[in-house]
């Protein structure tokens, strides 16, 4: 595939929308651990945004991937795009944890509770709820910590002035 747009990268724009949506879905499965007002207006929301942050992480790789061979091949670009691949796995963990987090408040813990009677004891419903909170920081931590070294690593290669087309 041609991953350019009237002559621009792909990766140059779709890098954008991850910067935006990885840190969205942190936030998200933040606000619906901690905040049952949240929780109520996100509902389904949160696992989407998550996806779309899924879905978003392997094509702009693949565009990098598709700029990586028409660009200087620098420790620098080096250096981004090993850090680049190391995305996927967290927007991944979000969007299973956005998911889990709200079918567990949906289904078991709060709304209609249809599956409550499953988790009868409060100390486990308690325990899970505490299980996923401490996950969502977790990955909330990492991804957003994953996406800042990955932009940094980017913007460094490119104004370092090592950014410069491969002469093919």
């Amino acid at each position: 595939m041609d991953w350019q747009f009237a002559g621009l990268p792909l990766h140059v724009l779709l890098v954008h929308f991850v910067v935006i949506v990885v840190p969205l879905a942190a936030l998200c499965t933040v606000l619906t651990a901690a905040w049952p007002a949240a929780r109520r207006r996100l509902g389904i929301v949160t696992p989407l945004i998550a996806l779309a942050a899924l879905v978003s992480v392997p094509v702009t790789t693949e565009a990098g991937e598709w700029l990586l061979a028409r660009v200087a091949n620098t420790p620098l670009i080096q250096a981004h795009a090993a850090i680049g691949k190391s995305l996927l796995p967290w927007a991944f963990a979000t969007f299973v944890v956005a998911t889990a987090q709200w079918a567990w408040f949906r289904y078991f813990s709060e709304g209609d509770g249809r599956y409550r009677r499953l988790v009868a004891h409060r100390a486990l419903r308690l325990a899970i709820t505490v299980a996923l909170a401490v996950a969502v920081l977790v990955l909330a931590a990492g991804s957003i910590v994953t996406v800042v070294q990955i932009g940094e690593s980017g913007a460094r290669a490119i104004w370092t002035g090592s950014f410069t087309p491969n002469p093919r």
